[in-house]
């Protein structure tokens, strides 16, 4: 059995660009929106969204279906950090700090 280590453990945060002039643009960015939160993703903000993953091969596996799904003229970055640099996230919302993201409760092995 593998010893579940947060320095292995991996988050994946999508960064987004998406075109949304026209309203054909619109709704793909919406799709690829609602792609994300299909493939386990929570929005952090309205362009970047973070996903949990096992190990770095499970991150690239999810990617790899991120990159299939990117619409025309799209411009995504994919970041991979571990569950101990994530845990080391500094956010303010407005002019004060606020507290550390929420790992998951529990985790769900299939």
């Amino acid at each position: 059995m593998t010893h579940l280590s947060a320095y292995r453990i991996m988050w994946i945060m999508a960064l987004f660009d998406l075109p949304v002039v026209t309203s054909a643009e619109r709704k793909r960015a919406g799709k690829f929106r609602l792609f994300l939160l299909d493939q386990g993703f929570e929005m952090v903000q309205l362009s970047v969204y973070a996903r949990f993953a096992f190990s770095r091969e499970k991150a690239e596996a999810i990617t790899r279906k991120i990159g299939k799904a990117v619409p025309a003229h799209g411009k995504v970055d994919i970041l991979y950090f571990t569950d101990k640099q994530y845990a080391q996230i500094v956010s303010f919302r407005g002019q004060s700090e606020s507290a550390l993201p929420k790992n998951p409760e529990q985790l769900a092995l299939f």
